[in-house]
This record gives C-alpha cells, sequence and structure tokens, in this order.
C-alpha cells in the first residue's frame, strides 16, 4: 500500500511540477518489468510504445504552498475535539447564544495555529533539505561529453558519472570504473548502517569502455523488475550490440549502486540510471510515521466520550428542566423579559432544539480542547530528556540514545513482556575464533598456531611446522568461502618480513559478517592469509607460497538456505565448490568425511556457548561443471521466478559433500546483561529471548546471561516433526508445570516445533509459557519472531509488549511490538531506523523503563486527569447557576475567563509538571524494580516465593527457637504486605475507571464547594462591598472563578513532589498573572470592547474583606480533605512508592526496607538472606546503614540531567 503512494505521490508530482517533459508513471505498473535503453537511444524502427519514468526529485515534504491550508485543516479537523469545538463555533454563530463564539472560536483557533505553523515548520525543514538534494551538481554523459547538470534533471537511461567520496544521485546500474575488471567499493552507511565496504563489478562487455567516447557509441538495453522497497534484490539483464551481435549478461545487486551509498578507494565509476526520484530504493524505504498508539491515547479518547455522555445529559436536563419551570405562567413570560410576536409564534420543536444546542454551547467547556494540544507538546519536549541523559550515552561509540517518535513515551512505563534478540543484543557481535575442528580432530589456536585438543608447546608434536594435508585443505576452504573485504590502502605485504609462522603483520579486513572476519583472521594467524582480490581471481598465502584461485561462481548466502558456496579454479585448474554454513544445512548434505565426530564436536561447541559453522567441499568433473554454468547462467538470466530458479540450482549443486569440519566462535555477552535482566525479573516483566542460534548454543548463552537459572527446571519443546507429537509433548509439560512445586521453571523451544504448536495448539502453547519465567525460542526465523509477538499481544490479556534487536532480521518483531527498541550494533541500521526508539547498549533498557518510562506515564497519567478534573470544576458552576436564574442560558462566568482559563490561567502548572516531576529519586527506581510493576502485588509472585524458600532454607540452618519463628512470621509479613498493598503503575492502573471515577468526583465536589460556598458566605448579604454597593452576579461569578483558580492551582501543587525553581515560577506565577490581568482587564475602559461587564468588578471584590475571607476558607476547605487523605493513606496504608519517598528522605536504611537493592551478581535472595541475618543477630552496621557510593550497581558514573536541583545522596 505505501509503495503504491509513493508511486501516486510521484507522478501527481512530476505532472504538476515538470509540464510533458517529466516522465513521471501511472501506477500499478503495466508491466512486471521496464525496459532501459542506455543514454536514451531509442529503436528508430519497430513497434516502440515508450514507457514513462518519475524525473529525480525527491519529495520528503508533506505540503505545498497552494495545499498547505486545506490539507492542514482537514488533518486538524479529523481530531474529534478540534471537529466537536467547530461544531460547537459554528452554533454559536448561527443561533442566539449565550456565551460570545470567541470563547469557543479563540481558543479553537490557538490550537489550530499552534499546530499549524509547529507542521509548517517541520515542513518548511523539508522542503529546505530536499531542494538541497534535489539541486546538487551532477555530470551525466549528452552528446559525446560530460554535461554539468542538477541532480533532479537525471532522467532514467542517463549515463552518470561519480567521483571517489560522492553519493550517487540515483539508483545505477554499474558499467565501468577506473579499474581494469570494472569493479568499485562503496559503503551503505547511510541506508542500513553498515561501514564495511562492499564490492560491486560491471559486467565485462561494458567495464572496458572507461572513457566517455567509448560510453557515448555504447548500444545496449537493460530490462530489470519494477521499483521495489528491497534494498538486496534486484533482478534483471543487459543486452550488449557489439558487431550485429547480441550479448545477454545477467545483472544482480552486485550491479546496482543504490541512491545515497558513497563511492569509496575507487576514483571514479559511470553507472546508468535505473530507478530515480521518488522510485530509488532509498525514497521507498522512507519510514512512515509509527502507527502505534499508546494505552494513554485509547484512555482519553474513552474519557472524552464519557464526558461527552454527561454534557449531553447536562444539556437535555437543563432543556427538560427549563420547560418544566415555564410550564408555570408567570415563569413562561415574566414581566421583566417579554416574548416579541416571532418568539411566540415559532415552533416549539424548533424552540427546543435552539435551546438544547444552546445549553450545549454553556457546558461544552467540560471536552478540554487544550488537552490534545497539552500532551503533544509533553510528549514532544519530554523526548528530549531520553537523547539528553548522559547514562543513555555510550563513550566508546559516541552514541546518544535516540527517539524515532515521540507517541509511546508512556509506554515505556506499562511493559509487561520483553522479547529479545540474543546476537548483538545480549551479546557484543564482536566474534573471537577459540576451537575448530579438522577431520574428526578438535583444535585451538595457541599462540599463532593450530593444536590439537590435548597437545601444547611442550609435548613432543606441539612445536611441529607446517600444516597437513587437510588442516591446510580446512583453511583454505575458511579464506576462499566469505564476502570479505581488503583496505585498498594497504600494500599486498609479499616483499615484507615474515614471521616464523611464515605470516606478515596482519591486514586490514571488512566483512558484513562479524563471523567470517573472525575466521579469516584466525586462519591468516595460523599461516593461510587471504591477500586479496584481483580481477576474477582470490590471492591466498599459504605459510608464505602465494596461490591464485580464479572466482567463477558465487552462491550467496540467504537465510532459507543457511550456507553460502563458491566454486574456484585451483593453481592445477581443478573446480571446487567450497560451502560453509549452519550444520543443519551441511550435514545432511555431506556424504563423507568425518560426519559423526564432526556433529559431537559441534554440540560440544555450542554447549560452551559457541557459534558453529562447518565447512564442506566438492569437486566437479569437467562434464558435471559445464552442466551447473549452464544452469546458473539460464537461472541468473531469468527475469522471471529468478530466486526460485536460483534456488533449485543452488541445491542441485551442493549435494554430495566432504565434509572438512567446524568452526567454533565465540561472542561474548555485553557488560551488565545479567543485572539488567534481573532487574527486569524483579520487576514483574518476563523476559523472552528469540534467536535464530542453534539450541545448545542458544541455553548456553541464556545460563550466562542470567536468562535461566542453573536452579531454574528447564523445560523442552524441540525437534517435533508431527502435531500429535507436539500437542502430546505440550500436554506434558502443562500436567508438569501443574505438578511440579518447583519456584521458576524455563522454556525451550525451536522453530520447527513452534510452527506446529501455533498452527493448532496455540490456547495449550500459550498456557505453558505464561506459567514459565523465562521462555527461550531457537532456530526462529524473522516472521516467527513477530508471530510470536503477535500471540502474546493479542492474547486476552493484552499485554504491552516491547522487542528489542539490533539486526534486519529483527525489524519484524520490532515493529509488531507496542514498543520497538533498535541497538545500535555491528548488523546495520534497519532495527534503529524501524524502531521506536534507539540505545547502544541492552543495559540501557533498565533505566530507560524503569526512570524514564515510569516518569513518562506519572506525569501524563495525571495530566490527562487533571484536565478532566480542572474543566469540571470549571463547567460545573455553570450548570448549578442555571437553577438560580430560572435556566435562562445567563453566563456564571464573563467570556473573557471563559477563553482564557484553559489557555493562560490553568496551563501551565501542569505541563510544567508533566515535564520535570519526579516523585522519586531516580536512583531509587532503578535500584528498586519492584517499584515498576504491579505483578510484585501479587502475593504468590516469583520473588515473594524466593523470599519465602529463603527463609525456610535458613531456618533449617539455623536454630528452631519459637520466637525466632514468630519474628520470622512477622518479617515475612511486612514483605507480603509491601508488594501486596503496591497501587503501582501497570496495567495503565493510573487511567483505569477508579482512579478516573476519583478525579471526577473530586472535581464536582470542589465543582459544588465553589458555588455554594460562595453563595452560602455572599450570597444572602448583598452590601458587603465597602462602597456599599449591590454584590450582583458578574461579583458572584468572579468570586468563584477566583477560588476555582486558585484551587486547581493549588490541587497541582499539592500533587507535585519535585520542586524546581520552574515549578515555583509557573505556579504562584499562574495565579499571580491572573489577579494582575483581572485588575487590568476590569480596570480599563477598553475602546475596541462592545461591551465590559466586568469593569471595576475585581477591583471591588478585592476590596472587601469578607471576600478575601471567603477565598481563603473555600480555598482551605477543598483541600484540607486531599491533605487529610494523603496523610491518612501515607501512614496507614503506604504505598510502595511512598516508602521509597520515605526512604529517600532519610539517613539510613533497614534491611526490609532496602529488600529490592542488591549489589553487583547478587540476587533477590541474597537480599533476603541479608535480611535474615540481620534477624539472627548477625546483620553488620555497616551494611544496613550505607549510602550511595560509587560502587553501587546501575549508578556508577550516573550524569542524569533529570535532577534539575541538588539533591542530597538517598540510601536506597
Amino acid at each position: 500500500m505505501i509503495y503504491d503512494r509513493l508511486d501516486l505521490i510521484a507522478n501527481l508530482c512530476t505532472k504538476c511540477c515538470c509540464g510533458s517533459r517529466g516522465r513521471g508513471f501511472d501506477p500499478p505498473h503495466q508491466s512486471d518489468t521496464r525496459t532501459i535503453y542506455i543514454a536514451n537511444r531509442f529503436p528508430q524502427h519497430g513497434h516502440y510504445v515508450p514507457q514513462k519514468f518519475a524525473d529525480n526529485r525527491i519529495i520528503s515534504s508533506k505540503y505545498t504552498v497552494w495545499n498547505f491550508v486545506p490539507k492542514n485543516l482537514f488533518e486538524q479537523f479529523r481530531r474529534v475535539a478540534n471537529f466537536y469545538f467547530l461544531i460547537i463555533f459554528l452554533v454559536q454563530l448561527m443561533i442566539d447564544t449565550p456565551t460570545s463564539p470567541i470563547t469557543s472560536g479563540l481558543p479553537l483557533f490557538f490550537v489550530i495555529t499552534v499546530t499549524a505553523i509547529k507542521q509548517g515548520y517541520e515542513d518548511w525543514l523539508r522542503h529546505k533539505a530536499d531542494n538541497e538534494v534535489n539541486g546538487a551538481p551532477v555530470y551525466v554523459v549528452r552528446s559525446g561529453g560530460l554535461v554539468k547538470t542538477r541532480s533532479k534533471n537525471i532522467r532514467v537511461g542517463d549515463i552518470v558519472r561519480v567521483a571517489k567520496d560522492e553519493t550517487f544521485p540515483a539508483d545505477l546500474v554499474l558499467l565501468s570504473s577506473d579499474r581494469v575488471d570494472g569493479s568499485c567499493h562503496v559503503t551503505t552507511a547511510s541506508l542500513d548502517g553498515e561501514t564495511n565496504l562492499k564490492t560491486h563489478v560491471a559486467v565485462p562487455e561494458t567495464a572496458v569502455l572507461q572513457s566517455v567516447a567509448n560510453l557515448d557509441k555504447l548500444v545496449a538495453v537493460i530490462e530489470c523488475q519494477q521499483p521495489e522497497a528491497d534494498l538486496y534484490r534486484f533482478v534483471g539483464r543487459i543486452t550488449v550490440s557489439q558487431q550485429a551481435e547480441e550479448i545477454v549478461r545477467p545483472l544482480g545487486p552486485e550491479s546496482l549502486l543504490l541512491r545515497g551509498a558513497r563511492l569509496k578507494n575507487t576514483k571514479e565509476i559511470f553507472g546508468v540510471a535505473v530507478y530515480t526520484g521518488m522510485e530509488t530504493k532509498m525514497a521507498l524505504n522512507y519510514k512512515s510515521k509509527s502507527q502505534k498508539r499508546s494505552a494513554v491515547e485509547k484512555s482519553m479518547n474513552s474519557f472524552l466520550i464519557i464526558y461527552l455522555i454527561i454534557l449531553l445529559f447536562e444539556a437535555i436536563l437543563s432543556t427538560i428542566l427549563k420547560y418544566a419551570w415555564q410550564a408555570e405562567e408567570k415563569w413562561d413570560e415574566p414581566w421583566y423579559n417579554e416574548k416579541t410576536e416571532h418568539e411566540r409564534n415559532s415552533s416549539k420543536i424548533l424552540r427546543f432544539i435552539s435551546d438544547f444546542l444552546a445549553f450545549l454551547v454553556l457546558y461544552n467547556f467540560i471536552i478540554p480542547i487544550s488537552l490534545y494540544v497539552t500532551v503533544e507538546m509533553q510528549k514532544f519536549l519530554g523526548s528530549f530528556f531520553i537523547g539528553w541523559d548522559l547514562d543513555l550515552y555510550h563513550e566508546e561509540t559516541n552514541q546518544r540514545a535516540q527517539v524515532n517518535t515521540s507517541d509511546l513515551n508512556e509506554e515505556l512505563g506499562q511493559v509487561e513482556y520483553v522479547f529479545t534478540d540474543k546476537t548483538g543484543t545480549l551479546t557484543e557481535n564482536e566474534m573471537q575464533f577459540r576451537e575448530c575442528s579438522i577431520n574428526g580432530i578438535k583444535y585451538q589456536e595457541v599462540n599463532g598456531k593450530l593444536t590439537p585438543e590435548g597437545f601444547s608447546e611442550d609435548s613432543p608434536d606441539g612445536n611441529r611446522r607446517g600444516l597437513v594435508k587437510e588442516e591446510e585443505l580446512f583453511l583454505k576452504a575458511v579464506c576462499l568461502c566469505h564476502t570479505v573485504q581488503i583496505n585498498a590502502d594497504q600494500t599486498d605485504g609479499a616483499d615484507g618480513p615474515w614471521h616464523a609462522n611464515g605470516i606478515t603483520s596482519p591486514l586490514e579486513y571488512y566483512a558484513s559478517s562479524p563471523d567470517e572476519k573472525a575466521l579469516v583472521e584466525a586462519a591468516s594467524r595460523v599461516g593461510v592469509v587471504f591477500t586479496g582480490i584481483s580481477g576474477d581471481s582470490m590471492e591466498v598465502k599459504s605459510l608464505g607460497k602465494p596461490e591464485r584461485y580464479k572466482l567463477l561462481h558465487v552462491l550467496e548466502f540467504d537465510p532459507n538456505r543457511r550456507r553460502m558456496s563458491v566454486i574456484v579454479e585451483s593453481p592445477s585448474g581443478e573446480k571446487l565448490l567450497f560451502t560453509k554454513g549452519a550444520e543443519s544445512s551441511i550435514l545432511p548434505r555431506s556424504k563423507s568425511g568425518e560426519i559423526d565426530k564432526t556433529r559431537i564436536h559441534v554440540d560440544e561447541f555450542a554447549l560452551k556457548g559457541l557459534r558453529t559453522l562447518c565447512v564442506a567441499y566438492r569437486r566437479f568433473t569437467p562434464e558435471e561443471y559445464q552442466e551447473i554454468g549452464k544452469r546458473l547462467h539460464e537461472a541468473r538470466t531469468a527475469l522471471q521466478q529468478r530466486e526460485e530458479r536460483l534456488a533449485d540450482v543452488f541445491n542441485f549443486i551442493e549435494r554430495d559433500l566432504e565434509l572438512l569440519g567446524a568452526t567454533g566462535v565465540e561472542d561474548k555477552l555485553q557488560e551488565k546483561v545479567q543485572e539488567t535482566i534481573e532487574a527486569l525479573r524483579l520487576a514483574g516483566i518476563k523476559v523472552w529471548v528469540l534467536t535464530g542460534d542453534k539450541h545448545e548454543t542458544a541455553v548456553s548463552v541464556s545460563l550466562s546471561c542470567g536468562h535461566f537459572h542453573r536452579t531454574m527446571n528447564i523445560l523442552e519443546l524441540v525437534q517435533h516433526k508431527s502435531d500429535s507429537t507436539c500437542a502430546e509433548q505440550l500436554r506434558q509439560l502443562a500436567k508438569r508445570i501443574k505438578e511440579d512445586h518447583v519456584i521458576q521453571h524455563g522454556l525451550v523451544v525451536d522453530g520447527t516445533s513452534l510452527s506446529l504448536a501455533l498452527r493448532e495448539h496455540e490456547k495449550l502453547f500459550m498456557e505453558v509459557c505464561k506459567n514459565c519465567s523465562a521462555v527461550l525460542c531457537c532456530r526462529m526465523a524473522p516472521l516467527q519472531k513477530a508471530k510470536v509477538v503477535r500471540l502474546l499481544k493479542t492474547s486476552p490479556e493484552k499485554p504491552i509488549t516491547l522487542a528489542i534487536g539490533d539486526g534486519a532480521n529483527d525489524v519484524s518483531m520490532i515493529q509488531e511490538a507496542h514498543v520497538g527498541i533498535g541497538i545500535m550494533g555491528k548488523e546495520g541500521r534497519q532495527a534503529v531506523r524501524n524502531s521506536d526508539y534507539a540505545i547502544a547498549r541492552f543495559k540501557f533498557l533498565s533505566k530507560l523503563l524503569f526512570v524514564h518510562g515510569h516518569f513518562y506515564y506519572i506525569r501524563i497519567a495525571t495530566l490527562v486527569q487533571y484536565f478532566f478534573y480542572k474543566n469540571v470544576c470549571f463547567i460545573t458552576p455553570q450548570f448549578l447557576y442555571q437553577f438560580f436564574c430560572l435556566f435562562s442560558q445567563q453566563t456564571l462566568y464573563d467570556s473573557v475567563y471563559l477563553t482564557l482559563y484553559n489557555i493562560c490561567f490553568t496551563s501551565l502548572p501542569v505541563l510544567i509538571y508533566s515535564l520535570f516531576e519526579q516523585h522519586v529519586h531516580p536512583h531509587v527506581l532503578q535500584s528498586k524494580p519492584v517499584l515498576y510493576s504491579s505483578t510484585s502485588r501479587d502475593k504468590n509472585s516469583t520473588f515473594v516465593k524466593c523470599v519465602s524458600v529463603q527463609l525456610k532454607v535458613t531456618f533449617i540452618q539455623s536454630s528452631s527457637s519459637h520466637a525466632v519463628w514468630i519474628a520470622a512470621g512477622y518479617e515475612l509479613y511486612e514483605i507480603q504486605n509491601l508488594f501486596y498493598f503496591c497501587r503501582d503503575i501497570s496495567k495503565n492502573a493510573h487511567l483505569g475507571f477508579k482512579p478516573f471515577l476519583y478525579w471526577t468526583i473530586l472535581g464536582f465536589f470542589h465543582a459544588f464547594v465553589f458555588f455554594y460556598g460562595s453563595y452560602l458566605l455572599m450570597g444572602e448579604d448583598t452590601s458587603l462591598l465597602g462602597n456599599g454597593q449591590m454584590f450582583g452576579n458578574w461579583t458572584f461569578g468572579t468570586l468563584v472563578f477566583t477560588v476555582m483558580v486558585i484551587t486547581v492551582t493549588m490541587k497541582m501543587a499539592l500533587e507535585t513532589h519535585f520542586w524546581t525553581w520552574i515549578n515555583h515560577f509557573v505556579t504562584w506565577g499562574s495565579i499571580v498573572f491572573y489577579f494582575i490581568f483581572s485588575l487590568f482587564y476590569g480596570g480599563i475602559i477598553w475602546p475596541f470592547l462592545h461591551t465590559q461587564d466586568m469593569y471595576f468588578v475585581f477591583v471591588q471584590l478585592l476590596s472587601s474583606g469578607s471576600a478575601w475571607f471567603a477565598i481563603i476558607l473555600i480555598v482551605v476547605a477543598c483541600l484540607f480533605i486531599d491533605v487529610v487523605k494523603k496523610v491518612l493513606y501515607r501512614h496507614l496504608q503506604p504505598t510502595s512508592t511512598e516508602k521509597a519517598q520515605l526512604t529517600e528522605a532519610g539517613s539510613g536504611i533497614n534491611c526490609l526496607d532496602s529488600m529490592c537493592c542488591f549489589s553487583d551478581g547478587e540476587t533477590a535472595c541474597t537480599s533476603a538472606r541479608r535480611m535474615l541475618e540481620r534477624l539472627m543477630g548477625r546483620c553488620s552496621p555497616t551494611r544496613v546503614n550505607r549510602s550511595w557510593s560509587s560502587s553501587d550497581p546501575f549508578y556508577a558514573n550516573d550524569r542524569s540531567i533529570l535532577t534539575l536541583s541538588t539533591m542530597d545522596s538517598a540510601t536506597c
């Protein structure tokens, strides 16, 4: 769908802006392929219908000068609140309403204008960037020479010259370079983040055309697929006409130079443009704005509907009561308000509708129009705190946390499941060669020598020189079967000094796969050195002896085959196939070699946590190679179903292999992975690891990183081939979990078994998974990862899910989860580009969730509830006033006050609160993960079980004194209560129905106190003003409004825990601003106002001592109950957050309060043991009372900018 839209945009822009010269196209494409005549040499004869292509302009902007106003207004009025206020404004214009249209029109105009300015400015920046790109100078070959033009003028078929370090202005098929073999090196860092050099090659027939004059004579046609977004897929062929002969060559991804990539280590290249402008792969990969919606946004919409119902109820009730009141003749037409003749003769139905609409207008401010714009500002401004947080900054790579969408900030505080990749996410993705198996013998690298297991340098064979035949062939296979590149700036090194084992100083290798780089480097250290590619030859040196292998074919790696191969011609002329890949794809295809021993060695490597690859080879007879060459050419030149044909040919070639051995490469864990996973578990978050690695490797890494504990009961659902066996195993696992009283279970499932489980036994599989503390899915395909996330996401409980990964294979699950996080790793930037947030290391996830997520949720939840509360306070007195004015629709407040209440008087305190509030210190939040989730409230939670078991173990080892058991029981009771009585934030608790009902009732209560308090204190005595004037309705309304502004502002102050000078400024400044504004507004006769009902009203009100007494008394009466409630709850039933606040304020801690704190390498049960030691009288005072130090976990070098004011070091 998105591609069709992009095509449509390109076509429309071409038609509108380029006139007849533009070569836009009308989607959908009428053909699956496109034909491109190089240099636009179209055939002179025959029935040729020219195809239309897009021009080369990039358009990332959303608006133009002509469509900005209508398009932006259309988008803004699609919001329910904006459209509602537009209707109210139109009603005020059409009928006689009690309030001026300005009261609705001005706030609406303000919100629309602010949003339009913001979006317009952002689009202007996009226009500016587009103009810079489209106006960049380029050189094209035209009329026998190089012509300088702008990038936007490139047409499909133009031959473009690109120099070193320049970016490609369009998607080009490489024709030639300054090298004889027609190769060049590029980096695609701006597209996928991969900084390694990639080699691209031209077909031999065009590679020799290195001058402009020769290229101008080229007659050739390219047929290729229509544009698609896949960066790594390109299917085409080129037909070159030479001396009345047509030569057809296949074109693949190795021939395509992508727009946005940069030319490296090559002086210049020439290429023909095949995709331009919005049809380039870069443009088709533009990431659209995330369509994910947070739970807070859904709650807001629900609350708006409820308040809309309240509004309709009040309007209908008021209309009915008006006519019920007017049923008495004396009130139908009082002497002071006689009806006109037109009013007497008008339809009763029309009058009822008109009155209903008038009441609707009168009460319409119960719907907060400024809520949306305030929430947008809070999310947008609040997202900067993540990028500014120096605790999320990685110094080694100079990378800060990145926010791609601010719409999901609060969702970070609601996560219940974390789905994580393994390689590059939990591990460093820095491979180190550890072991290998050659011909059934295990080897290790010792001081640059390949040493069999059991031998050492002191052994008789430990100092042997040279390599045996099997070892040398294995190492040559490793050095030839890869995609590694060598830095072109390095010298060959052939004449350099050799070490004792015959190798030169190490070359600098580049590889897209860290495994390949580690293996080639290891081979070079032990004597077989890959020295580079020259033309179509690969050069290696075996113990200093150079050898040249002619590269005939490369069978590229793909995730379905899980292997790659090369076909080479040895110096002796023998045709050889070298293959490496996963053992599941190599061993079944091997017919000879030490298969059984190698399989055992591979399993042993996996148990050590090593990544394994198997290596094999095959010799071809001349007849076999001729058949293979023919099949490969047919498959590679096919335009239809090329991938399927190539897969069949590859399977035909990669068979009857002779196994050479296997490799074991270690990928070390990232820093603090174990502590982070333990913290997530204590927070009640379940961690699932989804990886493509084999079973044994994945389990080993899960144990080492703390995902699985050694004491955990590991259940397995692996290697099932049928539905029946899979279902039976699932039933046995479910039964075992119910019968087994072990604290925790872990589940291991492989990709094949998962497919069977999800096919017909989804419910049973989910039941087993939910009863497991940790789940490990191995041998997973990318789409299977997304399916698992979707399975949990759509389960009846609707948990909030988070997916985190670093590679392109993680994109699907990152996009599927509620929150997607990309790791800025070594597998490119596709995960980062498609994520909602990006961090440099997995350990940063704890602060992102426990601190930022917690703060964001508390802030925005309070913001939303407070907005509805203050609008109930605002409009309910208006409703109550109608009972005292015969429902005549008389307004209680002046129209200016109606307009400015949400815009000026009460907007800033809640906005600043939503940006800076810290109800608990960040250190405490991160050290007490239990504050994050309500899972810890459950008395059957894992953590409380852990504490209970630890109690039993400790008392078995100690005395059985009755007093000690009583004390222990009391401590356990307190521990359980600590968690059970937590009113925490998960499951959207702060925006649930009960908190919403509390805030709404509180709003109505305060509104009743405002109105009836003012009425009782001031309503009966009409001569309380100092000058003896009567106390009129405008004075009464102003008194109610003044009390309301002060109360709702002070209510926000009561909710604020973390005070900065900004909070003080906006809180007290808002109240002061209201008083100053009211004095100026009512103290001066403004010539531009038609009427001025408020003239001198506020001055007279403030001159009355009784009014001041009433203001103070009513404000105190409203807030007194709030204060009493907070005090009672804090002392009688404190939440875990309130306990943390008390701990934060104290100078020391006790063991019970510090149960959730844990030092490096300690678990929750260790903390429980410390508590029991104190109970037994063995607690060290130095461990009970301690302050923050640099050795505390998580907080070393804590430089969080969230702390805006200085704070004393708090205890845990």
